[in-house]
């Protein structure tokens, strides 16, 4: 029995964490510019494409449900690996595996995309943000450099709230 609870309890700290990262994967999108060439229009929807288990995946769809950035309406596309031709504004991996996440941020390199991934393994390259949990409490870690490959522009007031910001040598 005590097992049981147990389990549950860590669960439902699983489910709260997944639903605090989906959060956040949505809310940084009004603190990036994308040049204007990564939209077909004005009012042309951002899209966020997730790479994660279904868990993951179904917190990411009730977070960004009924949600807009700047008047664009945010539009959840679940992708697998490999990833071809797919256009995404925002690609969230939700994989702790270096091979998964090397090989997804491969894929979108050089293309407008914010890389935010969960707890990534360090040295991973073209990682713009990574999402860590520090004392139970989900932070993140930005990468100017691979912001600026992707020709994203992220807002000093998102770097101010980031525990650490690899700076654009």
């Amino acid at each position: 029995m005590l097992l049981m609870g147990s389990t549950l309890a860590f669960a439902q700290d699983r489910s709260l964490e997944y639903a605090v990262k989906a959060t956040y994967v949505y809310k940084f999108a009004p603190f990036v510019q994308w040049p204007p060439q990564a939209f077909d229009s004005p009012t042309a929807p951002l899209t966020l494409c997730v790479l994660a288990n279904d868990s993951v995946a179904a917190v990411v769809d009730e977070a960004v449900r009924g949600q807009a950035v700047d008047g664009r309406p945010i539009v959840v596309q679940h992708v697998t690996l490999p990833l071809r031709n797919v256009r995404c504004h925002i690609l969230y991996v939700a994989s702790p595996r270096a091979a998964t996440l090397s090989q997804a941020l491969d894929a979108v390199r050089g293309r407008p995309v914010l890389t935010v991934a969960d707890e990534a393994p360090g040295g991973v390259a073209g990682l713009v943000v990574d999402l860590v949990t520090v004392d139970g409490r989900v932070r993140f870690e930005v990468d100017l450099r691979a912001a600026a490959e992707n020709g994203l522009e992220v807002s000093s007031k998102l770097l101010a709230l980031a525990i650490k910001v690899r700076p654009n040598p």
